[in-house]
């Protein structure tokens, strides 16, 4: 018996599927491995918006600028990277229309782009997990505190005593002056009452008088509303930062796939930069 077949079903059959997941995921790996080699070398050479030392406040503007500027450009190169992989190792049927195939390689791309940011955000967040239970350990939630890092410096001057015997532990007195200071930066300011307990709890662990203890922590507030001021304003800039990063890095992953997709076919240029090219040429005949 003799089985018979229809040329157009065996051709579909045999058509790729619309999204393949071993070059997306491909792509994304790649991506998200030069991202944190990019992002590693530029904390390395001092370009951070944000750091855990007191001294990063001091950093000018240009610097945070600059900062940024990096994080874009290094989302551009690493979704242009991984795009680009995706599109290239892309398998495709021996006949298709040539504008369907460029936009499957950039769905690819963008594909590896949705990819690489999911796996971005699971690193950041493993990463900031560690981070704060290395930093916190087993200490309960009365010893700990928000304030640390960002205030750390300010609270070690309100507590500097000009002698002090050892092993004299000061966490929970320390979290509890971090969580005041940082009322200091809301709308209506630090209240009298929290002001008034801060002086006598410094007065009391440092056994200053009451004059120099209402100055030293007069100083403190005034540094914390500048510390936590600079801080918000590196947060929106790093908030901006990421976002044009991650915008500008779909764009590119969904060209970069295209152009790879047309370097796995052989063609020079695009479909699109084709058709402009014939277009002007055309405009140029007509005058």
């Amino acid at each position: 018996m003799t089985i018979s077949m229809d040329p157009q079903r065996a051709a579909v059959d045999a058509a790729p599927r619309y999204l393949s997941w071993t070059p997306v995921v491909f792509g994304a790996l790649v991506a998200t491995a030069l991202s944190s080699i990019l992002l590693a070398f530029g904390a390395t050479i001092g370009l951070g918006v944000m750091s855990t030392a007191p001294t990063w406040r001091d950093a000018s503007a240009a610097l945070a600028l600059l900062s940024g500027l990096y994080l874009i450009l290094q989302a551009a190169i690493s979704f242009g990277v991984g795009g680009y992989i995706a599109g290239r190792t892309r398998s495709v049927a021996a006949a298709s229309d040539s504008v369907e195939i460029e936009h499957r390689d950039g769905v690819h791309g963008l594909g590896t782009w949705a990819l690489a940011v999911v796996l971005g955000a699971l690193l950041a967040a493993l990463l900031g997990s560690a981070t704060l239970t290395r930093s916190s350990g087993n200490l309960p939630s009365a010893r700990t505190s928000s304030a640390e890092p960002l205030l750390s410096y300010e609270i070690d001057r309100m507590f500097r005593p000009a002698r002090r015997a050892a092993n004299v532990d000061l966490s929970q007195e320390r979290a509890e002056a971090g969580r005041i200071l940082l009322t200091s930066s809301s709308h209506s300011g630090m209240s009298s009452e929290d002001r008034t307990y801060l002086v006598q709890l410094v007065s009391a662990e440092t056994g200053l008088a009451g004059a120099d203890a209402e100055r030293r922590v007069d100083t403190a507030i005034a540094n914390s509303q500048t510390a936590i001021a600079r801080s918000r304003r590196s947060s929106v800039i790093l908030a901006f930062s990421v976002a044009a990063a991650l915008l500008l890095g779909a764009v590119v992953a969904w060209a970069a796939a295209s152009a790879g997709g047309r370097h796995r076919d052989g063609a020079p240029v695009p479909n699109w930069m084709e058709a402009r090219r014939l277009a002007a040429g055309e405009r140029r005949g007509l005058i």
